[in-house]
Parts: structure tokens; C-alpha cells; sequence
């Protein structure tokens, strides 16, 4: 399953695509929230967007967003305090798939 609960708030499966012309959620694909990046995976820069963009999105701050998995993959696992299952979904879902 690509997001569900935890103790300290959601923990999401998400696939990264950088280089993108802006960031974007693009819909579930192959069990992970797709996540579209404008930062090239260089030197950190995406790993950087992903967090920024996921707690501007969420309306959290950036230290609530934690790469638990992944960090040198385009497949990643993260971790998101204070959020509900709920919040995320919908947020997800909202999104037209690509």
C-alpha cells in the first residue's frame, strides 16, 4: 500500500521523477505515489524538492518530512508527522494521474 498510518503520523511509498516541468503529485503507479520534481537527482537537490514540496503540500514544516528509505533511489519511502491518513489521501487522490 502506498500511504498508511503510524504512530507519528503517514508513512508514504512514493516514486520520484526529477526533472519535471513543475512539482506534482501524478497519481499511484505500481503501488507508490508518483511525484513529479523540478530539481535534477544531484548532490541531494531532489531528495530536497521531495521534502519541500511534500511539506508545503501538506502545510507542515520541512522538518516533519523524513526520507526513512530510498534516498539515493527514485523509490523512496517517507515518513510525515503530524498528518493524518486522511490528509494525505485526499491530497493524493486530488491529483489527475499522468
Amino acid at each position: 500500500m502506498a500511504i498508511r498510518a503510524d504512530e507519528n503520523g503517514v508513512v508514504v511509498d512514493v516514486v520520484v521523477v526529477p526533472r519535471a516541468s513543475k512539482c506534482a503529485f501524478a497519481g499511484v503507479h505500481d503501488g507508490r505515489v508518483k511525484v513529479m520534481l523540478h530539481a535534477p537527482p544531484v548532490d541531494g537537490e531532489a531528495n530536497d524538492a521531495l521534502r519541500a514540496f511534500l511539506a508545503k503540500a501538506l502545510g507542515r514544516p520541512k522538518r516533519d518530512v523524513v526520507i526513512v528509505r530510498g534516498e539515493k533511489s527514485r523509490k523512496k519511502t517517507v515518513a510525515i508527522g503530524g498528518v493524518g491518513l486522511a490528509d494525505v489521501t485526499a491530497l493524493v487522490g486530488s491529483s489527475p494521474p499522468r
